[in-house]
């Protein structure tokens, strides 16, 4: 287990209540991709800068504005590809998040950078940088926030494209997820809704069934539903929907979740 930086950059927001906003998107490292024929004519932005990066995160950190947690995937932490900018960061610091952190997964040196990141208008106690089981280069963030009775526990995934690869990584997050009775999990499960391994998931642990009908791939005609918010019993759903924001390959997938009376964040 890793320790990532929880970093803060200004005073935290004043207490929001029971009420968070939530997001989960994976931005791709920045690149825009409108049809499947930019995978090949845009293969090499995965690679080197290119001018319109900076006019993507833009539009990604205005519509960050209104969320109190975002789970980013497919960010970079500084690289070549990106002119040496952390992604996590800038959106952090564009979109006004008090706290930030990521970890990188998978180094490249100076090609690329591929990380995922946590941004928050809360305080978490303690962000935990895991690596999870499978081939190298996948990991999880899971932060922790102090919430009265419990803590509530956020866990932010990319989970892997194989099957067995993903099934280990699924149990590594049974595993470590037994004893939290507050529980979000977000990310890039490249996992569908109805599928045999998510009917597994949900039956093995306290976590509610995703809305199966929220595809999010690929953005400019999306089919699948692989990008999920996940949250256990005790949290109350008042509205799961995907944002029209078609910049990366994928759509962001937002969640307005109510604590229990119990839990409430602590703020700053």
């Amino acid at each position: 287990m890793e320790h990532a930086p929880t970093v803060p950059m200004t005073d935290t927001s004043a207490d929001e209540g029971q009420r968070l906003r939530l997001l989960s998107y994976n931005i791709q490292a920045g690149i825009a991709t409108p049809s499947f024929r930019h995978y090949l004519t845009g293969s090499w932005k995965h690679l080197l800068p290119h001018a319109k990066r900076e006019q993507t995160l833009q539009r990604i950190a205005g519509m960050l504005h209104e969320f109190d947690i975002v789970g980013l995937q497919e960010a970079d932490a500084g690289s070549l590809r990106t002119g040496d900018i952390n992604l996590t960061e800038y959106l952090a610091r564009n979109a006004r998040f008090p706290y930030w952190s990521d970890q990188t997964n998978r180094n490249m040196g100076r090609i690329a950078q591929h990380s995922i990141g946590l941004l928050s208008r809360y305080r978490p106690r303690c962000v935990e940088g895991h690596r999870l089981p499978g081939p190298p280069g996948r990991g999880a963030l899971c932060a922790h926030f102090d919430a009265g009775e419990n803590d509530l526990v956020l866990i932010i995934l990319h989970l892997a494209l194989g099957r067995r690869a993903r099934g280990l990584q699924l149990d590594y997050l049974r595993e470590q997820t037994a004893t939290y009775p507050h529980l979000i999990v977000m990310g890039d499960l490249n996992l569908l809704a109805d599928s045999e391994q998510m009917s597994e998931l949900i039956r093995s642990t306290s976590l509610r069934p995703p809305q199966p009908d929220l595809a999010t791939f690929p953005s400019w005609k999306p089919r699948r539903s692989i990008d999920h918010i996940l949250v256990s019993e005790t949290l109350d759903v008042a509205g799961t929907r995907v944002l029209p924001l078609a910049v990366s390959d994928h759509l962001p997938l937002c969640m307005d979740v109510s604590l229990p009376p119990s839990v409430r964040l602590i703020a700053g």
